[in-house]
């Protein structure tokens, strides 16, 4: 006598509900299951974060070429090479990852190497966001008269702050506050 599946839900209704919160699912992974989701996560976003880095590293090091760079003060020189060091930096933290993984491929570490590139995720992204900064501001510095440029730089670097940091931070506590309720 066969073994048979059960037959599958025909309407939404008969689907079962997964009730279980994401913590308790990611406890009931093996660890080299949760490790490869975390890497393959950790993919995902790097692949956003890189496109976004290196097109604004591109675009910084061809500025360097245009007949208003050679108009550019001290101070405005001194603000792009900043930026361009900032961009390199960023571009450095977020590509990391991938070499990384090439060169431990088949080690044995994708713990390390999920928390490493964890860590070389979150500075990447402080380097991007320095770097969008310090771009803004040279460009506003050249469209805008006095301090505006200053005070809008500053208001978009405080709204990087609170969504990229701030907010997973809130939504974090939050999330860890009604687990212990």
């Amino acid at each position: 006598m066969a073994v048979t599946d059960p037959p599958a839900p025909t309407i939404a209704s008969e689907v079962p509900e997964v009730s279980e919160p994401r913590d308790a699912r990611e406890h009931a992974e093996a660890p080299g299951e949760q490790a490869n989701r975390r890497w393959n996560e950790i993919l995902q976003e790097t692949r956003v974060a890189q496109t976004g880095v290196q097109i604004l590293f591109g675009f910084l090091l061809s500025v360097a070429f245009t007949a208003g760079f050679r108009d550019l003060g001290t101070i405005d020189r001194t603000i792009y090479v900043v930026t361009v060091v900032l961009g390199a930096a960023a571009t450095g933290s977020l590509i990391a990852p991938v070499s990384i993984h090439r060169f431990l491929s088949g080690q044995r570490m994708k713990d390390e190497l999920v928390e490493t590139a964890h860590r070389l995720m979150m500075f990447g992204m402080a380097l991007l966001a320095l770097t969008i900064g310090s771009t803004l501001l040279l460009i506003l510095r050249v469209v805008l008269p006095g301090l505006i440029a200053e005070f809008l730089v500053a208001g978009v670097m405080l709204y990087f702050g609170l969504c990229w940091y701030a907010l997973p931070l809130w939504l974090r506590r939050r999330a860890s506050r009604n687990e212990n309720a």
